[in-house]
């Protein structure tokens, strides 16, 4: 287990009873087929001290170095009976297994199986086994062959605290010329390695720092001896085969049914990290103490609902014979499509059809079990699922490999899917993908308003037009507004209404509308220029949606010309007296 994997937490409370009690909570709740695993009746690991230091492996392929010991959560990642492919998708945190972790496990399953299939190897199996060694491989960080980026090592094996297991491998592995440590992200001691190391990705090496190579070889380890993983006493020998202890026997159990019931990839690199090791020391009120090195608890009475003991006919953990070498990987000779070769979908929505290949050998025939991994070539938003643009897949039975879905983003135009064997030379397979635009095949304005203004003036109502794509909302859509000379003819106009642009000049065009999430746009403002008559504005937009708009501009009403008021003629009280004309 790597000690440098970080996130130093306490040690939980995992004695044999608190781990018995957790995993009877989990197989009440929500796995009721589980068969309990069998309790040594004391605290469930070998006390540190008391057996570990003087022991030698005797076949544990990590040299019962430690494991972290955290459960998973109560709450199931699916429901019983729903199936438990994993989709690239969100989910519960710790139901998530990176990428090219679960495509390494799926694909030793499938080697196996068709090398082995009295074994019935299942690959939650491996996941429940990665998750307690190394946290899937530290969260998936892994390259695009599944080599991890930096090393995973568990602690020296020096007797201090651990076995004692003297350098097999010169360091070649561990890097210590003097002790060995167990290595990778399935914590592999050197002497196992040697014996059981696969080149499961093809690049002629067997690196047990490679999730594939990794993974391979600890299928066949399980499977040794004749194994049938479908029972449970095997099922629990061949656990126990990998670490001597009971509790760890309890975790890797619970993990394999929690993955049983459901779990989802995430992209690489994003897994969740492991915190709590069998080795951290226990936090007590007074600070931290070493764990002890005699059981914790006593055996319990038999007054308590303990497990029952081991019965005596169960075997003993055996040593696995030599595993025979398969790598489907290396038997590819080509790698093709299957089906369509082209891929095309509208801005923001799902890609109808997905990439899917095939890889053959040399006679032309199906090669199942090959790592595949799928890549977005090119300046492009489209995704896989979670925001990934790598995913890596495994062929089946019939040598073809599905990639998972691709929704498109909003930027327009073509870029290439590629997939190729992972760890291999040969050609990629290359898909040509194509997004378009957003479009609608129907316009319809929002209210019937005659709009109308006088010269010089604007008009007091907006246009409104709802935009929809056979018969649902179309959202984002761009839609185009152009004032055209009439309904026949569509060249724009040249004079009447016209929009404003930013800088305040009149524009009879505009473009780079986009419709809400509604699918409804509101149009600006229309000034009525200084031309009267009827005009035609044009909504059109891309997939056929057209819709008209009338405006009628008039001119100003004349104001009325003012009646002239006569000039009264004068009363006579107003002329006076006449003069009196003088006698002659």
């Amino acid at each position: 287990m790597a000690a440098h994997l970080g996130r130093r937490l306490r040690r939980g409370a995992t004695s044999g009873a608190v781990v018995a009690a957790a995993v009877a909570a989990l197989a009440a709740s929500q796995a009721p087929d589980t068969t309990q695993p069998p309790t040594d009746g004391a605290s469930g690991d070998l006390p540190i001290g008391a057996g570990d230091t003087t022991t030698p492996p005797n076949g544990s392929a990590s040299g019962n170095s430690p494991y972290y010991t955290e459960l998973p959560p109560l709450n199931t990642p699916n429901k019983p009976g729903q199936p438990t492919h994993l989709p690239l998708v969100t989910g519960p945190g710790e139901a998530g297994i990176p990428a090219t972790v679960h495509a390494a496990y799926l694909r030793a399953e499938q080697s196996i199986r068709s090398t082995d299939p009295d074994c019935n190897l299942p690959w939650q199996l491996l996941a429940g086994i990665g998750k307690v060694e190394s946290g899937q491989a530290n969260g998936g960080n892994v390259d695009a062959n599944g080599t991890t980026k930096s090393p995973i090592l568990g602690p020296v094996l020096n007797g201090v605290g651990f076995a004692d297991i003297s350098d097999t491998d010169g360091g070649l592995y561990d890097g210590d010329t003097k002790h060995d440590r167990a290595i990778g992200p399935m914590q592999f001691i050197p002497s196992t390695w040697k014996t059981w190391g696969q080149d499961a990705n093809g690049d002629g090496k067997k690196d047990p720092n490679n999730i594939y190579d990794a993974a391979q070889a600890a299928g066949l380890y399980l499977c040794a001896n004749g194994r049938n993983l479908a029972l449970q006493a095997d099922l629990d020998q061949a656990i126990l085969s990998y670490n001597h202890s009971t509790e760890y026997l309890r975790t890797v159990l619970s993990w394999f049914e929690y993955y049983k019931r459901g779990s989802h990839q995430v992209p690489d690199g994003t897994g969740p990290l492991p915190g709590h090791r069998s080795d951290d020391p226990v936090t007590t009120p007074a600070g931290t103490r070493p764990l002890p090195t005699s059981p914790a608890s006593p055996k319990p009475t038999p007054s308590k609902p303990a497990t029952p003991k081991p019965t005596p006919s169960t075997p003993a953990p055996t040593k696995p014979t030599n595993p025979p070498v398969t790598d489907p990987a290396s038997r590819v000779t080509r790698i093709s499509r299957d089906g369509a070769t082209t891929l095309t979908a509208r801005a923001g929505s799902g890609f109808v059809t997905r990439p899917a290949v095939l890889a053959v050998d040399a006679a032309g025939k199906p090669v199942a079990g090959v790592p595949v991994r799928f890549r977005i070539v090119g300046e492009t938003d489209t995704r896989f699922a979670a925001g990934a643009r790598e995913v890596a897949a495994v062929t089946g039975t019939n040598g073809k490999a599905l990639a998972p879905a691709l929704t498109a983003g909003e930027q327009t135009g073509t870029f290439t899917v590629s997939a190729s064997v992972v760890g291999r030379s040969l050609t990629a397979a290359q898909f040509t993908a194509t997004v378009t635009e957003r479009s609608a095949d129907a316009l319809t304005r929002l209210d019937a308003k005659e709009l109308s203004a006088v010269t010089g003036g604007s008009f007091a109502d907006r246009v409104r037009v709802k935009a929809t794509d056979g018969g649902t909302v179309a959202s984002g859509v761009a839609l185009t507004a152009t004032f055209v000379t009439s309904d026949t003819d569509p060249k724009p106009a040249t004079d009447g209404p016209f929009f404003k642009a930013a800088d305040g000049t009149a524009v009879r065009t505009l473009t780079g509308l986009k419709t809400g999430a509604d699918g409804t746009l509101t149009l600006p403002d229309v000034y009525a220029g200084e031309v009267t008559g009827t005009f035609t504005l044009r909504l059109t937009a891309p997939g056929g949606g057209t819709v008209t708009v009338t405006f009628t501009v008039t001119a100003p009403a004349p104001e009325p010309t003012p009646t002239p008021t006569p000039t009264p003629a004068p009363s006579e009280s107003e002329a006076g007296t006449p003069t009196p004309t003088p006698a002659s």
